[in-house]
């Protein structure tokens, strides 16, 4: 998810303050939140290839999982073939998306790879209208429409700054389409598996892909300063993504979508105190209609039948 959020998807399950609390359910949340943010400033500080610093998040990351599938008496192991496979398929196309949005964090702003790295979950539902075959509904297409024009405003941007600039938002992106089809496959397996088991397999399903993308690129490897990429697993794989399972599901999309927007906020104070990166007008109009388009499309829609 701002780094990318590797997390099932989300089930219908009513808010619940009641289990932990409201205020440990909204402090997880944010705290989540603004241990996400940091992960493309921790992707710069990395003194490996872009691919290399996801690969190492994901496999330092994996076994602390497991354990914590472990103790929560979740299971360890899949139960069928099936879904080993789907677990695979999902490996791949998260190591592609991670990937591009890597690269694409050293080519742009943060403020814009964390914008487009959370706007990508716009892409889902689309994939959602397809498979019913069914037209979004008025607020829907509103929310899609905001959207597009705000990222017309922030690619236009980059543009007028550099070609590197603009690829950059175009890796981020294409990682958003990736994390799209990534997304499908993990919400069949959440179907059959608990959510620590399936973000244990997600997760080491995503470590050979981004290797090989890795060495094909020709990036280095092996740190010589540990510390960007041991923080950028605690920080974003355990942290980050550990609060937002906690979270997920405990809150109305509604005040999800709203803690999202925090993401950009302490990314782009993060590029501007380390980078010297400014936001210019149409910069900050464009993250505004992204911003709106995420808190709508989160919004339960009631004059459908869930």
């Amino acid at each position: 998810m701002g780094t990318r959020q590797q997390q099932p998807a989300q089930t219908s399950a009513a808010p619940d303050f009641e289990t932990g609390g409201r205020l440990a359910v909204l402090g997880a949340l944010f705290l989540g939140n603004f241990a996400l943010a940091f992960g493309p400033w921790l992707v710069r500080m990395a003194d490996v290839g872009p691919s290399a610093s996801a690969m190492w998040r994901m496999a330092l990351a994996a076994p602390v999982l497991f354990l914590i599938a472990g103790l929560r008496r979740q299971p360890l192991l899949l139960p069928s073939r099936a879904l080993y496979w789907t677990m695979v398929l999902s490996g791949l196309f998260f190591a592609a998306d991670l990937a591009a949005w890597h690269i694409g964090i050293l080519k742009t702003k943060l403020a814009n790879a964390t914008l487009f790295a959370n706007a990508a979950s716009l892409f889902f539902p689309i994939w959602g209208f397809f498979m019913a075959r069914a037209l979004p509904s008025r607020r829907e297409g509103l929310a899609f429409a905001i959207a597009a024009a705000g990222a017309i405003l922030l690619v236009g941007r980059s543009a007028e700054l550099s070609r590197d600039h603009l690829l950059g938002d175009m890796l981020c992106l294409a990682g958003g389409i990736f994390y799209t089809v990534y997304l499908v496959f993990v919400a069949q397996a959440r179907r059959h598996l608990q959510s620590w088991t399936l973000l244990a397999w997600s997760t080491l399903a995503t470590i050979g892909p981004l290797l090989l993308i890795a060495l094909l690129l020709g990036e280095h490897i092996m740190p010589r300063n540990w510390t960007p990429v041991i923080a950028l697993a605690v920080v974003s794989q355990l942290i980050g993504q550990g609060m937002m399972v906690f979270a997920l599901g405990r809150v109305s999309p509604l005040v999800f979508g709203l803690a999202l927007l925090t993401q950009p906020v302490v990314s782009a104070t993060m590029g501007w105190i380390s980078f010297g990166e400014t936001l210019a007008l149409a910069d900050w109009i464009g993250a505004v209609m992204i911003g709106l388009a995420l808190i709508l499309v989160r919004q339960p829609d009631r004059s459908k039948d869930q």
